[in-house]
């Protein structure tokens, strides 16, 4: 009996103190003075057993607001009022019974304010590239202890390849040298799923298993945010590549679901619902209730749970983690992925804080369908929607789609080639801002725009539309190197590695010497064009004038100020004459122009002469 009261004394003893288990809380940080985005700031603490735990807290102007106890142990969420708060370290106090913990929570100052953060705009042009397949500047980080089972092999295509921050980092110069003037970078954030058994990795980064935290692969986050330091130092913004439809399968979200309702069909395993990948029940009047639940709650892909921003808790986390990036790293921008899959009024919310904290700031997103009328009605102020999306920017797949078409045609005098670019932006009286509109003409989801071929004459076409029109234009990396590539095996062919970014490399695209013949012509062409850009206010502010293509020749024309600029494509294969006179109410009594990309000095007095698929940019 002896024995029994001493082990159980010591039993007590150890209880006593025992500690609650908190494994980690998020967001990791926070910042005072957020409190018009977000008046009550939830932390979501992980641990063994910590939903039950009473949390207290003494600091200063600090107030909980309530406590949410979830269906899972594992979780607590703590709504804490931070208004009247000072910067500093403040100790949350969890107690359990008789076991207790103190944790060290840091609320940091912030280095503006938000309408101080300036987003992009169509005076940038944005370049987008895929860390993976960019520049591998550290291969120190190629291989990560402790992550799940993966493989670094350039010869597979969809695995990981071992580009990562540095490798960007290290090439900012190269992006001055070509004159884009914003960086867009697919997801850096931690996707630590294995591969698959079929040869497949996450090396895009569209499978999040941690918000807070960058792919060790990529680098730290401390040279993510030196990494963004430096590239402002170089006069570029950075954009951040956000998903919040879906989180990766090996997110601890899905294999400890914090409530029951966190993900949209938490019974996939028995009840799975693929995504239709149909945009159109968002917004048709005629939906029916399938195809709508198909599109919005279906999950995009097996290995992509589908997140639930219905549930406020979820949306919540995911408003606080878009501000925290932007606070932490110093974001120009945010491009969301996937965005029509997800709850509209869910993401207006979202959309309308970030708008409210950050005036200025720009947020551009995904909305894949080939209809002008359609992306219109998800752009801020739209007079076409139900409800106000606060959405300032999204993706003109129309101009893609049309661009992609007409390169394959002869322009002829109805809707054949160009009349289809012409006949989109015919549609730009639907949209409440046309210069906020992202226009491109590939990216890492479509095949490149040289497919498998060379076909210069075509490329310099619509890239000379792209950086002309009233729109932000987007390009996607290696199209100055004439990279090619298309999908129809895997999408890592139109994401091949840029030729000199990694080790052993026969070629290396960054410099002049390294570059083919045609190579450095694309190059030069293209970047005398985005040069010439950057201080051409006529572009960036000017109106827009488009002429109904006539024999073969489309014509869009800018103004500002007395200062103008003509982009001439001629879309066939022959030669054509542009007649003057035509276009007398633009040209006006100017005598001559100068052609952007040769420098060339071209006469207005007589008929201009075109050689099949040529492009003139003239500025008089």
């Amino acid at each position: 009996m002896k024995n029994f009261f001493l082990v159980l004394m010591a039993a007590m003893a150890m209880m006593a103190q025992a500690s609650v288990k908190v494994d980690r809380i998020e967001p990791t940080h926070w910042y005072v003075g957020l409190d018009k985005a977000v008046p009550s700031v939830q932390l979501m603490v992980y641990g063994e057993g910590i939903r039950e735990a009473d949390v207290s807290t003494s600091y200063a102007g600090v107030a909980i607001d309530s406590m949410v106890r979830l269906d899972s142990p594992n979780y607590l969420l703590i709504y804490l009022n931070t208004q009247a708060a000072q910067p500093g370290i403040m100790e949350l106090k969890f107690q359990q019974g008789r076991q207790k913990k103190v944790v060290r929570y840091e609320l940091k100052a912030r280095e503006m304010s938000g309408d101080k953060r300036v987003g992009f705009t169509n005076a940038d042009v944005l370049y987008m590239l895929m860390p993976d397949r960019f520049a591998d500047g550290n291969p120190a980080n190629n291989q990560i202890a402790g992550m799940q089972p993966y493989r670094n092999d350039r010869s597979k295509p969809s695995l990981r390849h071992g580009g990562d921050i540095a490798g960007i980092r290290q090439h900012l110069s190269y992006f001055n040298e070509l004159g884009v003037t914003a960086l867009w970078f697919t997801p850096v954030l931690e996707n630590n799923s294995p591969d698959t058994d079929n040869g497949f990795s996450t090396y895009h980064g569209y499978a999040t298993t941690n918000y807070y935290r960058v792919d060790p692969r990529f680098g730290t986050n401390e040279e993510y945010r030196q990494l963004i330091d430096e590239a402002h130092l170089h006069g570029l913004k950075v954009v951040m590549d956000m998903i919040f439809n879906h989180c990766g399968d090996y997110h601890p979200w899905l294999k400890d679901m914090p409530s029951k309702d966190w993900f949209n069909r938490p019974d996939y395993k028995i009840n799975y619902m693929q995504t239709s990948y149909k945009l159109t029940p968002v917004l048709d009047p005629y939906a029916s209730e399938i195809d709508l639940r198909e599109t919005v709650e279906g999950w995009f892909v097996p290995s992509m749970p589908d997140l639930n921003h219905h549930n406020v808790h979820v949306m919540n986390y995911l408003i606080q983690n878009s501000i925290w990036w932007i606070e932490s790293a110093g974001i120009d921008g945010i491009r969301m992925d996937t965005y029509p899959y997800a709850y509209a009024d869910a993401m207006a919310r979202w959309m309308k804080i970030i708008d409210t904290e950050y005036p200025n700031f720009n947020v551009v997103g995904e909305t894949w369908v080939e209809r002008p009328a359609y992306t219109a009605a998800w752009q801020k102020d739209s007079k076409i929607a139900k409800e106000n999306s606060y959405l300032k920017t999204v993706m003109d797949f129309s101009f893609y789609e049309k661009v992609d078409s007409a390169k394959h045609e002869e322009t002829d005098g109805w809707w054949r080639g160009y009349n289809r670019v012409y006949n989109s932006l015919v549609f730009d009286y639907l949209y409440p801002n046309p210069a906020s509109v992202m226009a491109f003409i590939e990216n890492h989801d479509t095949d490149r725009f040289l497919r498998k071929g060379q076909d210069v004459d075509a490329l310099k076409q619509a890239l000379a539309l792209l950086l002309t029109i009233k729109r932000i234009p987007q390009l996607y990396y290696g199209t100055e190197v004439l990279m090619n590539g298309t999908k129809e095996v895997t999408d890592g062919y139109v994401r091949k590695d840029f030729p000199g970014g990694f080790a052993g490399d026969e070629q290396n695209a960054f410099t002049q010497e390294g570059r083919t013949p045609a190579q450095n012509d694309m190059f030069h062409w293209l970047s005398t064009v985005l040069h010439w850009r950057q201080n051409s206010a006529v572009v960036v502010q000017g109106s827009m004038k488009q002429f109904i293509p006539h024999n073969g020749i489309y014509v869009i024309a800018r103004e500002y100020r007395g200062q103008k600029v003509m982009t001439i494509i001629n879309g066939t294969t022959r030669p054509r004459i542009l007649p003057v006179k035509r276009y007398a109410e633009v040209i006006g009594n100017a005598t001559s122009a100068r052609d952007v990309p040769t420098g060339r000095t071209i006469s207005l007095l007589q008929d201009i002469s075109l050689q099949p698929r040529q492009a003139y940019i003239l500025t008089f």
